[in-house]
């Protein structure tokens, strides 16, 4: 055990380990319990012969969450979601970032989750992103043996922690708001809607306008619309695309700017090679909108997204330009998103790849988010039965 000695009012801890580290280590903590639990934890580590990163790091010393995400967004190339919700942490959960990690445990997760609950009326799905983000950092740490977070306690928690139960339900109630549920969006557009929605971007004039939309970049968009759900790829992955990804002979496009940083692989139906094939004809020749525009400098489609903020800025604009096309052409409540579902449901109807094989397509990383799509190939099975 560490010597340790109280001096005024903070408690010094001397740590001593002759094979891993060549002179003692002194620590200095305002608060015993606080400086017993960091002290057990960096033994811990040293008893089983590994040397913690701080230390290995001549003196980096993480001390609050604020710290790990700090040194984490340093580290490694974070997605640009996981970003922004790290950087909001605090806006939603108050004194979040000054949380000593010695003080990080379970009972410590489930307080966080229920002030999300309780003081904020997030919904589940939110809650989710936001632990999800902040798992991803304690998961480095963890990796990287920091002995000031051991154990990421946000991975024992239970599938349904971002759930309402009653008391977090009347919590929010007292407040006089509703009680945010978990709905799964389900939205699939029909043929026919696909079809209105081709009809407002080939530029007919809707029902209720007296002239048609005044569309930018009309190849362009009409490329994302139909290649969307012949992909189940996500609008910034398809906006974010370089000439060079596309590789049309082996029907195949090479994506690296995902939304969870994962780089993958999409193949592409005879479909969407011929979308892609009119495309490009379109750009070269200048036709539908597209004079002013080719691809010299490497990017298939004419928005800016070299940055994150270009990205975000982009990835807006986008949606509202689609958004306005639904809304034309009598689909107001659809979304681009839902594009990419449609792609998921096609893979699941039109061919036998297994739930492992679409998710590496689709980038989905949780394979309990395609049980729903997977209840369609049971259908198709019940049909075929007696």
């Amino acid at each position: 055990m560490a010597g340790k000695r109280k001096r005024n009012n903070s408690w010094e801890y001397a740590v001593r380990c002759k094979k891993l580290l060549p002179k003692p280590l002194t620590f200095t903590f305002s608060d015993e319990a606080e400086g017993d639990a960091y002290i057990a934890k960096l033994e811990a580590l040293l008893e089983r012969g590994i040397l913690p990163q701080e230390l290995a790091e001549h003196g980096m010393n993480l001390l609050t969450v604020r710290d790990a995400i700090r040194a984490y967004q340093k580290a490694i190339a974070v997605p640009d979601t996981d970003i922004r919700l790290l950087n909001r942490l605090e806006s939603i959960t108050d004194g979040i970032g000054a949380t000593r990690l010695t003080s990080i445990d379970y009972p410590w997760a489930e307080r966080w989750i229920s002030q999300m609950k309780q003081e904020k009326a997030l919904s589940p799905v939110t809650i989710r992103h936001y632990v999800g983000a902040l798992a991803r950092c304690f998961d480095w740490m963890t990796r990287r043996h920091y002995a000031s977070l051991a154990v990421n306690p946000l991975r024992s928690l239970p599938k349904s922690y971002a759930k309402y139960n009653d008391d977090d339900a009347n919590a929010v109630e007292m407040q006089g708001i509703a009680v945010p549920i978990a709905e799964e969006r389900d939205r699939r557009p029909s043929a026919k809607e696909l079809a209105l929605c081709q009809a407002i971007l080939n530029k007919e004039k809707p029902a209720s306008k007296e002239r048609p939309l005044a569309l930018t970049w009309q190849a362009a968009l009409e490329c994302i619309f139909e290649l969307a759900p012949e992909t189940a790829m996500r609008l910034s992955e398809m906006f974010t695309l370089e000439y060079a990804q596309i590789d049309l002979p082996q029907r195949t496009i090479f994506l690296d700017k995902t939304k969870n940083g994962d780089k993958r692989q999409v193949p592409l139906s005879s479909t969407a090679k011929e979308i892609l094939n009119r495309y490009i004809h379109l750009v070269k020749t200048g036709e539908r909108g597209m004079e002013g525009f080719q691809f010299t400098a490497g990017a298939f489609f004419p928005w800016p997204s070299a940055t994150a903020l270009e990205r975000r800025k982009t990835t807006a604009k986008l949606s509202a330009q689609f958004a306005r096309v639904f809304a034309a052409a009598g689909c107001p409540d659809l979304h681009f998103h839902d594009l990419r579902h449609e792609g998921t449901c096609r893979f699941y109807e039109r061919t036998t790849l297994s739930d492992i094989q679409i998710a590496k397509i689709t980038g989905h990383k949780d394979l309990r988010m395609l049980k729903r799509y997977a209840n369609l190939r049971a259908s198709d099975l019940a049909e075929k039965l007696w």
